[in-house]
């Protein structure tokens, strides 16, 4: 008798059934492999305070956060078996109860919730699941969460600013372009190596913080590369400095293999940067900012001046 592999069993098995129930096993697995092409979003609390807030709900069905945290990780390790994309986002529990509550839908009920987090995957500030366990991913999305939020914040004061009285440019418009151009300046100055950036802001109402990780090439790329959301969020910041025209500042880290790494700091003065004196980079860095204490130099390190970052725009005098 000859060989039959399984997918050859599979159907003369198949053709022995009545021809409903092939109709129904083949529309069953339509029905599957179409749900593979559906996005999962999974929302997760923060924190112990988060999950407090969300026990107040008779449907939600958690005692504790750690029970919690597992039984999450334990559902998206089971949507990632079954090879659906699936992302995370924070789950805030005072604005599911704004959106519940303008929304006019039932807050504890599961189709609220689910109703919500599928608001928080159309917003941005989610992280794609890829097996990652629970210690990493839940960091990972809460510096998401905070940068997003960072991003907005920025480009609301800069919408906000209208437009000069004197030569009616959009203020704004004008503080992101001029942004952009130094950055890029300092990077091109900087050179080869991987740079990380710190961009420090006093907004109106909260500090604002922007981070940047980019990798230099030869002089004769003429670029470095970067990622466009980091690129996005930190120019926005640096432009709300800019276009506020108070204080803030710019740190510049650089690695390069076998060297020290490099330190360089600016200081934002009137729209421009002010490059910093090397002492006062290591007075920077080696202050604890909270006491005033003085804190070891970090081995490896040299504390460098900034470098002048001069672009061909005029000075921004709005």
């Amino acid at each position: 008798m000859a060989h039959i592999n399984q997918s050859q069993q599979s159907q003369q098995s198949e053709s022995r059934l009545p021809k409903r129930s092939r109709r129904t096993g083949g529309h069953a697995a339509m029905r599957r492999a179409l749900r593979r092409e559906v996005p999962s979003t999974v929302g997760i609390l923060a924190d112990e305070q988060d999950f407090t807030q969300m026990r107040r709900y008779r449907t939600f069905a958690f005692d504790d956060y750690p029970t919690y945290l597992r039984q999450s990780e334990k559902l998206l390790q089971t949507l990632s078996a079954q090879q659906l994309h699936t992302s995370v986002a924070l789950f805030d529990p005072d604005e599911f109860a704004e959106y519940c509550g303008e929304a006019g839908i039932e807050a504890d009920a599961p189709a609220g919730r689910s109703r919500f987090t599928a608001e928080l995957a159309g917003r941005g500030a989610s992280v794609p699941y890829t097996g990652q366990p629970m210690g990493t991913l839940l960091p990972e999305l809460i510096n998401r969460t905070v940068r997003q939020a960072t991003w907005e914040y920025a480009t609301m004061l800069l919408a906000d600013l209208g437009v000069c009285a004197d030569c009616g440019q959009d203020i704004g418009s004008a503080a992101f372009d001029r942004a952009s151009r130094i950055l890029m300046r300092i990077l091109e100055l900087a050179g080869p190596g991987e740079h990380h950036l710190v961009c420090s802001v006093p907004g109106p109402d909260e500090q604002l913080l922007a981070v940047l990780h980019a990798q230099g090439g030869p002089p004769s790329a003429h670029s470095a590369q970067i990622d466009a959301a980091e690129g996005a969020e930190f120019v926005s910041v640096l432009a709300a400095g800019i276009a506020l025209g108070g204080s803030g500042g710019v740190v510049l880290r650089t690695s390069v293999q076998g060297t020290p790494d490099h330190l360089h700091g600016w200081r934002l003065h009137q729209g421009r940067l002010d490059p910093l004196t090397a002492g006062e980079v290591f007075s920077a860095y080696c202050t604890d900012a909270a006491t005033g204490d003085p804190l070891s130099p970090e081995p490896g390190v040299e504390y460098c001046a900034g470098f002048p970052v001069t672009t061909d725009d005029p000075e921004n005098h709005h």
